[in-house]
């Protein structure tokens, strides 16, 4: 294996696995850790977006236990998801009313709000040890670390129905064309080879993004290149190849043929019910799956993006989103004693037994519950040999808000793979020069 896939390799820990969207932060000093002075009195506000309930229940199982312990409440906030959320928390840490708290992703995203600028450092708190650096890689921007995790690595890459599976004596694809033979024999039997929600453009996203591991097996560089300047996604073959594997879905007609006006709701329940049989998904899915189909939930697997070798097999992954402390809060200690709190093996215990996990623990000495979702544990052997490569949006800033809009003309067959492909260079030359990057 070349040094540099090694080196990207290592970057996600072979015991840990992308993606709650939500995550806690903190750390300790002398006054807040007696619990005496002004905290007795104090309430932290904390900020989330409004896509998931389960998260809710476990930062209100955690904030009541923390107040319990330290006299200190928590209010807790919603937001928005997509584009509209974090235009909310870019407009209120730009005017001052940002919450002490805020959930918020990883990666490119988090580097759009100038964390340097909006939030505390937290690099030197004792309890970033315990923490898996494959998520600190997520959360730093010029070697300070700036976020803990929620949550827990999420996966991307393809559900599937195990009973139509087992039916129609189907093997789990290792290779690309592998795959695509699984489609003919599925589609042959009258059922959604591959289920198709474009109506939620965000989902169309999921066969380009998942199939990073594959590119990083094959061009290990391109993240600092594309980053510079210096790889394209149009004329690079192994990413242009990720766009031809959206296109040849489609050109096939293996998707549900209303995939334009299916939602992510109705996929969910296509695959649960196994009138679609594959669904290109993240693996934070699982919990509205559990919660829509909870009969169903066990009857889900998971297998990744396959490649066009065997050999190269493994999963993209994403890490957990963070949650940061607002640099201009007036409770900064305060905050700094809720994350130290949320990342305590008690609270990760207490948080997971109400938002049960769809990935592997950023958090070490943290073991994941017995009620784990089976498809979790078909991804585990991944990350157990090392397995695993980061999304492109942890190893690059570099990612274009038009992606969405692009992959679904692409999936949907109004652009080519090769347009497809050079319209989201022109999008990401756009975001690299309003980030002022080198070679741009």
């Amino acid at each position: 294996m070349m040094k540099t896939k090694k080196k990207i390799l290592a970057v996600l820990s072979t015991t840990a696995l992308f993606a709650g969207i939500l995550a806690g932060c903190g750390s300790s000093d002398s006054k807040s850790a007696s619990g005496g002075g002004d905290s007795k009195e104090t309430t932290l506000t904390l900020l989330m977006d409004n896509q998931s309930p389960a998260a809710m229940e476990g930062y209100k199982a955690v904030a009541a236990k923390f107040e319990k312990k330290y006299h200190i409440k928590t209010e807790i906030e919603t937001r928005p998801g997509g584009s509209e959320g974090d235009n909310l928390i870019k407009t209120r840490l730009s005017t001052g009313d940002a919450t002490d708290l805020i959930a918020y992703n990883s990666g490119s995203l988090m580097q759009a709000l100038n964390p340097e600028k909006n939030f505390v450092d937290l690099t030197n708190e004792p309890y970033m040890d315990t923490i898996l650096d494959t998520f600190k890689t997520a959360v730093t921007v010029n070697k300070k670390v700036y976020g803990v995790p929620v949550g827990t690595f999420n996966s991307g890459g393809w559900f599937y129905n195990k009973k139509v599976y087992k039916e129609l004596g189907l093997s789990i694809p290792k290779t690309w064309d592998e795959l695509m033979a699984n489609n003919e024999k599925i589609k042959a039997a009258g059922k959604t080879a591959v289920i198709g929600t474009y109506k939620d453009t965000w989902t169309s996203q999921v066969i380009l993004l998942a199939d990073n591991y594959n590119v990083l097996a094959e061009s290990p560089s391109f993240p600092e290149d594309f980053t510079a300047n210096k790889m394209k996604m149009a004329t690079t073959p192994a990413t242009l190849r990720s766009f031809e594997k959206l296109e040849e879905i489609s050109k096939k007609g293996y998707m549900n043929k209303d995939f334009n006006a299916t939602g992510y709701e109705a996929g969910l329940k296509m695959l649960a019910e196994g009138t679609g049989v594959q669904y290109p998904m993240i693996s934070f899915a699982l919990a509205n799956l559990a919660k829509l189909y909870p009969d169903q939930i066990d009857d889900i697997g998971f297998f990744p993006q396959p490649g066009d070798s065997a050999d190269k097999n493994g999963i993209t992954a994403w890490a957990p989103g963070a949650i940061y402390i607002n640099k201009a809060s007036e409770h900064v200690d305060e905050a700094k004693k809720w994350a130290e709190f949320f990342v305590s093996p008690e609270s990760q215990q207490l948080y997971m037994s109400k938002a049960t996990p769809d990935g592997p623990p950023a958090i070490k000495d943290v073991k994941l519950p017995d009620n784990v979702y089976a498809a979790v544990k078909d991804m585990i052997p991944y990350f157990d040999e090392g397995k695993t490569a980061p999304a492109l949006e942890f190893l690059s800033p570099l990612k274009g808000p038009n992606l969405p809009q692009i992959t679904s003309e692409v999936g949907g067959g109004m652009k080519s793979a090769k347009e497809g492909a050079a319209a989201y260079d022109q999008d990401v030359e756009k975001q690299a020069k309003q980030l002022g990057l080198k070679g741009w």
